[in-house]
């Protein structure tokens, strides 16, 4: 994981461009009316702008944004559209913007991009929480410039992901948009994201916007030094070494305020501390949920006062600040600094240039070939081998039973903002499967097992016999409606127990494919546990029950608690929400053609918690925890040795190095995931009881050996204090390195010695350590 330099992290240029990007805002901002100012941190929808025949209707324009508008959302995804028609939208609206507006300012054209670009067509990849398990940074820098590339294209300048809420709470309905309960590694993948998304230039690239700051999905709650050294980091990391220059509040509230209206961690800590001066823009509907207030008006005074530059997804608060202004209930200087944030922002992405990237004129092709393969990459080193009896992989079943519910459906491999799922829960359409085409895992076996191997399939069981999915406090808004969260999804298909068991008994194998669906995880989604839902477990039980082996195949958006047939299982995977390639993958993983190598990024519980666990809190095995973070099998087996380190260095010590061998002791080929930790050696060193700090994807042919260095580097093994004063420390003491497959499966590990003086600083500069392997 190669970390460069905070003095390279900007994106779009140096303090010399820096300079003169602003005095190019102060000019264009004495040239703005008031109205003017306003629409730059207000959105709209541009379908609200084009008529039924889909013509730019210019009177909509002259009278919804007669004065310009700041921002489009969500703009890719608001109905089913061949990318090249969303283009021309797009640059219709521009172009009517630029000509027709008092100072022709172009807006920003957003849009989701967690698992690839939010609209038809485009290439869907695993869903974050899957692609942790990878820890495989390259490939998620490598997604998201593909993704990066087809949103220009298409006219979209600002992205709202990824998120890299660091999440501790396994009953989360939205853990699968994380990147899970690590913060270290949710900001190496996040850090990642980014550099692919904008390419070290807004100008070309996309812009990422650090989401959901800070705390959100159970961190909110964390004490002071938990929140700065863990929950903060993948932000940190995102605005420091990549360059985002957008950031979203959460919906929740950290010290009892709203984190939208919350000045302590917008301006004191964001601004203040890191350092952030790009653009902050509201959730939505985040503005409207700000408790306690009144009425709009005091709503969008809060939150512009307490940091917050752009109303989303509408502005219908924000249109309320000439009367906050006039009213004294915001200062002109605060407006300004939004709306300067917002024009410094689309300065920076070349919007106002003469060459200006606007959007591509050239013919549109989504979902490339190399696209579907990254996808298939991904997913390949995702999906999780947690129990192994030998009978994976299935080199020697001749009859395969595939049986479940999500067995033959799209809404395995979908995750929450996907297309489909976007499609589907918030607007209630009916999706196919072909917008790009999104492999099942029965077709993946059936076209990828041996041509000895024969598939059959019964559906045996549905993910709910009756409406589970239950509302949670939280979220847009706009999904509190009745009609959007009391359905159930239809499979088409009819579900028969008894026929699957009938099939079972001329079988030599059962592969049951279980878990979740886009009503059962996901934004204001939740269900009634974390078991299976439904009967599935039931109908697990009586696959069990007819003596052959059963390979649980498992798909959602968090860890399902599975104690009770977990033991009984001959297999188990974890699979999460794999991509429109995941059927391939999997199926690639159940043959053998590939080793599974990924490793869990959450604390796998084997009980329902609806409560903060992480790896790190203790150097003890928690009892309610069935796999720990980092952990994952393979088909084959690695032995570690000879770790070499330096018995002592020094604080002032930019870094040291320590080398480690891996060998592949099995007879296939594998991916080995070394993990590097750090503990302390004394109760009042204040560090984590074990944390990691380091990573390396080994690649490794039978009986073949590789050396592996990491380069650490000594403010890693600092810590955060305030006593007055935030600031990072780096204090003398002796430390434990441990190298080990998982966090609680320490192969290696030797104790070294920090001396010298305490150092302190204001922020780190070094954050990540950088593996070599050879």
């Amino acid at each position: 994981m190669i970390m460069a330099s905070v003095a390279l992290a900007g994106c779009g240029g140096g303090l010399e461009q820096s300079v003169d990007i602003d005095r190019q805002v102060d000019e264009l901002y004495s040239k703005m009316s008031q109205a003017e100012c306003v629409a730059q941190l207000q959105s709209r929808f541009m379908d609200d702008l084009f008529d039924e025949n889909g013509n730019l209707d210019e009177a909509q324009c002259k009278k919804l944004i007669p004065n310009g508008i700041g921002h489009f959302s969500q703009y890719a995804s608001q109905k089913p559209m061949d990318a090249n028609l969303l283009r021309d939208r797009v640059a219709a609206v521009q172009k009517w913007l630029i000509e027709n507006t008092p100072n022709g300012i172009p807006a920003l054209f957003h849009e989701e991009v967690l698992s690839g670009v939010n609209t038809q067509d485009a290439t869907i990849y695993p869903q974050q929480i899957g692609q942790a398990c990878s820890f495989n940074p390259e490939l998620a820098e490598l997604k998201t410039k593909q993704t990066g590339e087809a949103m220009r294209k298409m006219g979209g300048v600002l992205s709202l992901s990824p998120m890299v809420d660091v999440c501790r709470t396994p009953s989360f309905n939205r853990l699968e948009e994380s990147y899970g309960e690590d913060g270290y590694l949710s900001a190496v993948m996040g850090t990642a994201f980014v550099k692919g998304l904008q390419q070290g230039d807004l100008k070309k690239g996309v812009g990422a916007c650090s989401k959901h700051y800070l705390g959100y999905g159970g961190g909110g709650d964390a004490d002071e030094k938990e929140m700065m050294e863990e929950i903060l980091l993948p932000h940190e990391t995102m605005i420091r070494l990549a360059g985002s220059k957008a950031v979203m509040p959460g919906y929740h509230a950290v010290h009892g305020t709203n984190c939208v209206a919350n000045e302590e961690i917008l301006e004191e800590i964001l601004r203040g501390y890191v350092g952030f001066d790009g653009m902050i823009v509201s959730d939505y509907t985040a503005i409207d949920q700000i408790p306690g207030l009144e009425d709009n008006l005091h709503r969008a005074a809060a939150a512009i006062n307490a940091g917050n530059d752009v109303d989303f997804p509408s502005g219908s608060n924000y249109e309320l600040l000439p009367e906050a202004l006039e009213k004294g209930l915001v200062k002109q200087e605060t407006f300004e600094r939004a709306v300067k944030n917002v024009l410094r922002y689309k300065f920076r992405a070349g919007l106002f240039d003469k060459d200006g990237y606007l959007y591509s004129n050239e013919k549109i092709v989504l979902d490339s070939k190399e696209e579907r393969q990254t996808a298939y990459d991904i997913a390949s080193q995702s999906v999780v081998l947690l129990k192994n009896d030998g009978v994976l992989p299935l080199k020697n079943a001749r009859k395969v039973l595939l049986t479940g519910p999500n067995a033959n459906s799209m809404w395995a491999m979908c995750g929450d903002y996907s297309f489909p799922a976007m499609s589907y829960f918030w607007k209630k359409m009916d999706v196919d499967s072909e917008h790009p085409h999104i492999v099942t895992l029965r077709e993946g076996m059936q076209s990828r097992m041996p041509k000895d191997c024969t598939v059959s399939y019964a559906r045996g069981v549905d993910w709910t016999e009756e409406i589970e999915t239950k509302y949670t406090v939280g979220g847009d808004e706009r999904a509190w409606e009745y009609e959007i969260l009391h359905r159930k999804v239809d499979s088409g298909e009819k579900a028969d127990a008894a026929l699957a068991l009938k099939e079972a008994e001329n079988c030599d194998v059962i592969v049951a494919a279980m878990g979740e669906n886009v009503m059962l995880c996901g934004e204001n989604r939740d269900r009634q546990g974390l078991r299976l839902p439904g009967k599935q477990e039931e109908f697990v039980k009586s696959l069990i029950a007819t003596g052959k082996p059963v390979v649980l195949v498992m798909f959602g958006g968090r860890a399902q608690v599975i104690s009770g047939i977990a033991d009984k299982c001959a297999a188990i995977i974890q699979a999460w929400y794999p991509g429109e390639e995941g059927g391939n993958a999997v199926a690639d993983i159940l043959s053998g053609k590939v080793s599974p190598s990924a490793k869990l990024s959450v604390s796998y519980p084997k009980e329902e918690v609806y409560e903060p666990i992480c790896y790190n809190y203790s150097d003890k095995v928690d009892p309610r925890v069935e796999w720990p973070f980092g952990y994952g099998l393979s088909y084959t087996t690695f032995e570690y040795s000879n770790l070499k380190v330096a018995e002592t260095a020094n604080t002032s010590d930019e870094s040291f190095t320590l080398s480690f061998e891996v060998k592949n002791t099995g007879d296939v080929a594998g991916d080995e995931i070394a993990q590097l930790y750090l503990s302390p050696t004394s109760e009042g060193q204040n560090i984590r009881p074990i944390q990691l700090q380091g990573f390396a994807r080994v690649s490794l042919a039978p009986g073949e050996k590789k050396s592996v260095s990491i380069k650490v580097y000594t403010e890693q093994l600092g810590y955060y204090s305030n006593d007055g004063k935030r600031q990072w420390n780096i204090a003398p003491g002796k430390f434990n390195i441990k190298v080990g497959a998982s966090s609680v499966d320490i192969k290696l590990q030797k104790e070294m010695e920090l001396k010298g003086e305490k150092l302190v600083k204001n922020l780190r500069d070094w954050y990540f350590s950088e593996s070599k392997v050879n």
